[in-house]
């Protein structure tokens, strides 16, 4: 009962994700959807992106929700600004997880 539970609160930050990001290639046409394919649900409850290209990005509103990694590349999480410290999470290209650690900055690199 508890795993179903987990699997449960984990799957809606990512069909949330989904659907804010359907909803955003409908409004803003298929070619600027296309370069935000790293996105997160904030703590402020919001959809946010980073650009889908290597580099170290802020994680604006911070997040320690669901993630959705639509990239081609690998995603490590960072608990600080700048991609300092430890990544306290990875997400694998092509994949969407719950984040249960709160970060402030992600790295994407192939």
């Amino acid at each position: 009962m508890r795993i179903h539970h987990t699997i449960r609160a984990a799957i809606g930050p990512v069909l949330l994700l989904a659907g804010a990001a359907a909803a955003a290639a409908g409004a803003a046409g298929t070619a600027q959807a296309a370069g935000a394919d790293f996105q997160y649900i904030g703590q402020d409850d919001k959809p946010h992106a980073v650009p889908a290209r290597p580099g170290c990005y802020p994680a604006e509103g911070g997040s320690s929700r669901g993630v959705v990694n639509q990239t081609g590349l690998k995603a490590a999480l960072y608990r600080d600004e700048g991609c300092k410290g430890q990544p306290v999470a990875y997400v694998l290209p092509r994949t969407s997880a719950p984040v249960s650690a709160y970060f402030a900055s992600v790295r994407l690199s192939g």
